[in-house]
């Protein structure tokens, strides 16, 4: 992917940013608002309500903290990241609710709901995680999901977005070059990158699906707002902005 690469895409790369800083994809489009409820709509709190929800890639914890407060009866929030729990059981504790809430790199329980937020883009394995998913999922439970952007969104690429579909005109090894200035964990590709970031189309998300032990019940795409009025079947690989999903079992 991309076709400008070598000295000439870094040199440009490092005139727009010189230090990752572009004010994509930072979270604050969420400052004041719920998350949870804005990419999955009010009735998640009746969804989740005096439920078992497990918070899948929780990441400081702020929307299982939120769920454990307003909803959840148990929430378990499951993230790789070991500072990211150590935050998110801070957090916990700060809010009142450590008692009802675990947060660890693994769990055994059974959960009525499993959250996926702004995670299926992120994860080097989806299709295994899906797997996994399935086993911490009750017969009768569900999977609600919502992600984006994806990859052919202007942003798609997150920090490697300095400016709309920067992504997709300049060679993953111009960006990796770029990023590493000011980043020092050696990612030699997207994939290592903080956070990872593993190219997921909503075409490719629907196959790993449907490839699975879940069927879609809900399936949406929402445009752009800007773009909403050329936004469909055809166009919506680039005018998606977010994918929410609910998912059963087979």
């Amino acid at each position: 992917m991309g076709f400008i690469g070598g000295t000439v895409a870094y040199n440009v790369l490092r005139r727009i940013s010189s230090d990752g800083e572009t004010g994509y994809c930072d979270g604050s489009a969420y400052e004041g608002v719920s998350k949870v409820e804005t990419l999955l709509g009010k009735a998640i709190w009746e969804q989740t309500k005096d439920k078992v929800v497990i918070d899948f890639g929780c990441g400081d914890g702020e929307d299982a903290v939120e769920l454990a407060k307003r909803s959840a009866r148990r929430l378990i929030g499951v993230d790789i990241r070991e500072p990211a729990l150590a935050n998110a059981r801070k957090l916990a504790a700060e809010n009142g609710v450590a008692d009802r809430c675990i947060f660890a790199t693994e769990t055994t329980t059974k959960a009525d709901v499993i959250l996926s937020l702004d995670a299926f883009e992120h994860f080097d394995d989806p299709a295994g995680i899906l797997r996994i998913m399935r086993q911490l999922l009750k017969d009768d439970g569900c999977v609600l999901a919502a992600f984006g952007p994806t990859w052919y969104h202007p942003l798609g690429g997150h920090l490697f977005s300095v400016f709309p579909w920067a992504h997709l005109i300049f060679t993953e090894r111009a960006l990796i070059r770029w990023r590493s200035d000011f980043k020092t964990d050696g990612a030699t590709r997207f994939g290592e990158a903080e956070g990872g970031l593993n190219q997921m189309t909503i075409r490719r998300f629907q196959e790993i699906v449907d490839r699975s032990d879940f069927r879609f019940e809900k399936f949406e795409t929402v445009p752009i707002r800007k773009v909403r009025p050329i936004a469909n079947r055809f166009t919506r690989e680039f005018t998606t902005a977010i994918v929410r999903c609910k998912l059963v079992p087979r």
